[in-house]
């Protein structure tokens, strides 16, 4: 879908509630996740920040601004951290944010600052003028064009007190960190089910392209087992942090695994057509491959490893 399709049908699905984490619907929750990646994997990108937002904020105790349409910008440059400062009674924010997706379509931000504390800042982009610019020339693939990724520069954006969410390292310690990280699992999840859909709507029917038709199958009901368990799973126990990091690490590793499985097998099973003969399914395929990048791979089951082994 082009860039106002798609902002149509994101305000559109904002406007329907979704439940917080936690809450006894984490389930159904995820599975409206991932009901969007099928739909649509940029769609899912933007939504599922919006739905992030929106729990965070509920998670302090704030509601979001009616009607705004919400992003989570919470990625680092190694080695330079946002700085917030104080001059003459004001908070300014200053430096470079990287990966911030919805750069130029989003109302407002969670914005994480790295100096002097690690804070979390509501920061309404409206207002922002000349003291956030953004850089879309580093983003260099077709995947996620219409999401308008990018790298901002803060020179003296002004917000105030009320605009910082919880207190220092509050977003990163909170239990919904590890809940809300299930989230992207999600709609990684329906991207791969939307894969599916294609392939069960193909005509080639000899053996082998059979059996990987029937594997495709069987890892879309394994990503839709995971992320129930892991609802479930969440509203039994919402508070219990150092659980909530072991099950979203589980979690987003056993869907990468399926649904780069799920790549692999379509691949082999309809050859190069589905990604140069078919545009919608070109830029899906594309669009799940980098969005399972969001991982941190081996480093992540290394940190698994870790809590498990000091569990032992």
């Amino acid at each position: 879908m082009n860039r106002e399709i798609l902002i149509d049908r994101l305000r559109s699905l904002i406007s329907e509630p979704v439940p917080l984490p936690g809450g006894g619907e984490t389930a159904r929750r995820h599975e409206m996740l991932m009901s969007m990646g099928r739909e649509d994997l940029s769609l899912a990108r933007l939504a599922e920040a919006h739905w992030d937002a929106v729990s965070i904020l509920a998670e302090a105790g704030r509601d979001p601004e009616p009607h705004a349409l919400y992003g989570v910008w919470a990625s680092e440059i190694p080695g330079e951290p946002l700085t917030l400062s104080s001059c003459q009674g004001n908070l300014t924010i200053i430096g470079r944010k990287q990966f911030c997706s919805g750069a130029g379509l989003i109302d407002r931000a969670l914005i994480t600052i790295g100096t002097p504390d690690h804070l979390l800042v509501d920061f309404d982009l409206r207002d922002a003028g000349a003291s956030i610019q953004y850089d879309h020339s580093g983003w260099k693939t077709s995947a996620f064009a219409a999401t308008k990724t990018a790298k901002a520069t803060f020179a003296l954006a002004r917000c105030s007190d009320r605009d910082i969410v919880g207190g220092p390292s509050w977003y990163l310690e909170r239990p919904g960190f590890w809940h809300g990280a299930c989230g992207p699992a999600a709609c990684w999840a329906g991207g791969a089910e939307g894969i599916l859909d294609y392939a069960l709507n193909q005509s080639r029917a000899d053996a082998h392209t059979l059996a990987h038709l029937g594997a495709m199958r069987a890892s879309v009901w394994a990503l839709k087992s995971f992320l129930s368990k892991a609802g479930d799973e969440i509203d039994e126990e919402p508070f219990a942090t150092r659980k909530a990091r072991i099950r979203a690490r589980t979690v987003r590793h056993l869907v990468e695994q399926e649904c780069t499985e799920v790549l692999r097998r379509l691949a082999r099973a309809y050859g190069p057509r589905p990604m140069t003969a078919d545009e919608d399914m070109s830029r899906r395929y594309q669009e799940l491959d980098l969005y399972l990048r969001q991982t941190h791979a081996e480093r992540d089951l290394e940190a698994l490893g870790r809590d498990l082994h000091e569990d032992a």
